[in-house]
């Protein structure tokens, strides 16, 4: 095919693309639509046509692209350029007030004006574009790390995929992180849960749990088919072209962004001092109902951004902004019953079951009570009326009783002492709140265990990861840990997806795992609450094997290093559990049994590790990350995975992540892995 017969189609697409890009924002941004469905469908229909009958021409960026593409088995990490804070929140005029006086302190004689948005119930993104397009989208995560969502992100209808310098904004910049809320209208998330009941699937327990779920899919395609809207309230990195003007104040980036096509906040104004903003919290407030999506308050920033930045940020939050909260909505109902429910943790949750009661435009059946304390502390009895909230406007919890609404017929709630899911006895450890369940063969904690069990955490079977697990367990081959060592490999072939090559291999790997795990491995597989791999290595050199150590007096584990008494009376309810004691009868049948006859050979006193701190971060050369944490380990040091001063040194891979950054800052000790092994090797030659 010549250039000039390829010429026509190639235009009609970006004529159509122009034209639906166009009538996108006319309908999902400024609601307000020239074309009716039929005469969009059309065009819709006319440019899909033209993408199959000419791939070569297709657009990665064009409209038709928002159905979603393949679908991923993870989210890859998202690092943020810049820390996307979350905000200190006031719940009342008076802490509002503090703020604004400790700003003017901060500030002395300079005016304050505020840009104030609607705080919207949503999930938090921030999307990032290069040369005005869409490259890709992150959750906010812990503020540095988030999860890549961009295939997701690309299906959000009024999410602009090429931006437009338009409406006063002259140049678009090189480089833009835009972060904002995707959220769901209330008539939309109604829609949807009728259609989650329709097809029997489970529904929605609110707006931001809708839209929250619909982001994390791993199937782009569903998050395709949900009515999500991402509105704009800030930004992150930007870089403009040279001799380009930038930004100088809030008002400034929520009027570019409008310009540049997205969503905004509605009712968003500028305040020109704190008593402006006072006023205008009670308008939203009270339009708040009208609005047809959620807002839990408003967020008022600063708007200058020279005093933005002279204000500076605390470890977790901007100094210069604050989300003011409104009042929880509540209501009155009865408390019908109260349930418990078990946890991935074993934690026994008790919840309380309501008379369905209207609160804050959802109903609300079920509520938290948190824990046995909190049932006793509010004097809460089965039959009381109760007031009920929704805290921070999503989590629904009983507040208090209605005393004078007693009759005399409410009864006193017993918390049980045993597991609902499996019966068996429940513990309730010193200094804790909570009861648990300790049986690893628990319904409940049953997959989590055994995910961990097998992970690189516990005996590291190579192959046997998350899906295979939840695989084995659906089909009823495992149930507890030692099912997995009756595994044969015509069990595994019954299995769609299972080749004779991929079952072989797996039955190799769960043998080696049977033959060559220490007791280290075994003891931090086991999943004891407290117990991580410090104080598994701790145990292992001080006790032969497990029989050994489930023997120990609580007199004898005090004794040893970082075992104290919260840690000792865990170790103890492990071993003293009827169910776990079946349990490690039937590893020491199956040959999973290490025994540590030299015990404390394994800290080498002149190893450059003994008591040191050790962070990984990258891949490191001919030796898994295990690996290398169980050399440490072995060589007395400790492995940590946060970045702070405290670090002695950081071993550095192939394609490090921010904490090598972060190190370099803080003047920590660099290693590669060539220095790593060399170190190693010293301490066992020492």
């Amino acid at each position: 095919m010549t250039a000039s017969t390829l010429h026509e189609p190639a235009q009609r697409m970006s004529e159509l693309a122009s034209l639906i890009r166009h009538h996108d924002h006319r309908y999902y941004v400024l609601d307000d639509p020239e074309i009716d469905d039929a005469e969009y469908d059309a065009l819709f229909r006319e440019l899909r046509t033209l993408e199959e009958r000419h791939p070569e021409l297709a657009d990665p960026d064009s409209p038709t692209r928002r159905v979603g593409g393949e679908a991923s088995r993870a989210f890859r990490p998202f690092a943020h350029s810049l820390p996307m804070y979350s905000l200190d929140n006031a719940f009342s005029l008076e802490e509002w007030q503090a703020f604004a006086a400790r700003l003017a302190k901060a500030l002395p004689g300079e005016d304050l004006a505020f840009w104030v948005d609607p705080k919207l119930d949503g999930l938090a993104v921030e999307v990032v574009y290069e040369g005005g397009r869409f490259v890709r989208a992150g959750t906010r995560g812990d503020g540095v790390t988030g999860e890549d969502v961009s295939p997701n992100l690309r299906t959000v209808r009024n999410l602009p995929l090429r931006l437009d310098a338009r409406g006063g904004v002259s140049n678009l910049p090189d480089l833009l992180e835009v972060r904002g809320e995707v959220i769901m209208r209330g008539e939309d998330f109604a829609r949807l849960n009728r259609e989650q009941a329709d097809a029997g699937r489970k529904t929605f327990a609110n707006p931001r749990n809708a839209a929250a779920g619909s982001v994390r899919q791993l199937d782009p395609k569903i998050t395709a088919e949900r009515p999500l809207r991402f509105y704009a309230y800030g930004i992150g990195l930007v870089e403009w072209p040279e001799g380009a003007t930038g930004w100088v104040r809030q008002q400034d980036i929520l009027n570019g962004l409008w310009a540049l096509g997205f969503s905004v906040p509605e009712h968003s104004r500028l305040c020109s001092d704190p008593g402006d903003v006072e006023r205008h919290y009670a308008d939203v407030a009270r339009l708040r109902e009208s609005l047809g999506y959620e807002i839990d308050g408003v967020v008022a920033k600063v708007n200058s951004l020279a005093q933005q930045q002279r204000l500076g940020a605390t470890a977790r939050a901007p100094r210069w902004a604050l989300a003011w909260k409104f009042p929880a909505g509540q209501a009155v109902t009865r408390l019908l019953d109260i349930q418990v429910q078990v946890g991935r943790t074993g934690v026994l949750t008790p919840v309380a079951i309501l008379e369905p009661t209207a609160l804050s435009g959802v109903t609300v059946s079920r509520a938290t009570l948190h824990n046995e304390d909190e049932i006793r502390s509010k004097d809460l009895r089965l039959g009381d009326m109760v007031v009920v909230q929704r805290a921070g406007d999503v989590i629904p919890e009983v507040v208090a009783p209605v005393l004078e609404e007693r009759s005399g017929k409410e009864r006193e709630f017993v918390f049980p002492q045993i597991c609902p899911a499996c019966g068996s006895p429940a513990t309730r450890l010193p200094g804790e709140a909570a009861w648990r369940c300790q049986n690893m063969a628990c319904p409940a904690l049953l997959r989590q265990s055994l995910i961990y069990f097998v992970s690189k955490a516990g005996l590291d079977v190579d192959g046997l990861g998350r899906k295979w697990v939840e695989i084995l367990v659906d089909k009823g081959l495992i149930q507890t840990p030692a099912d997995i060592f009756r595994l044969r490999q015509e069990d595994l072939l019954a299995l769609d997806r299972m080749g004779p090559k991929l079952a072989g291999n797996l039955i190799a790997a769960i043998d080696r795992a049977r033959n060559q795990a220490d007791l280290t491995q075994v003891i931090r597989a086991l999943g004891i609450r407290h117990v991580g791999a410090q104080t598994a290595r701790v145990l292992a050199d001080h006790f032969s094997d497990l029989d050994a150590l489930a023997q120990a007096p609580q007199e004898q584990l005090l004794q040893l290093p970082d075992i104290g008494p919260e840690v000792a009376v865990s170790i103890q309810g492990f071993f003293s559990n009827p169910d776990n004691q079946r349990l490690l009868g039937e590893l020491r049948k199956l040959g999973l049994w290490p025994r540590e006859d030299n015990r404390g050979t394994h800290q080498e006193p002149d190893s450059p590790f003994v008591g040191k701190r050790v962070l990984f971060t990258g891949s490191l050369s001919g030796l898994s990350r295990t690996q290398a944490q169980n050399l440490v380990e072995q060589a007395g040091g400790t492995v940590v995975s946060n970045v702070s001063k405290r670090v002695d040194f950081v071993v550095v891979g192939a394609d490090p992540g921010s904490k090598l950054a972060k190190a370099r800052e803080l003047e920590l000790k660099i290693l590669d892995d060539t220095e790593f092994i060399r170190m190693v090797e010293q301490g066992e030659l020492s």
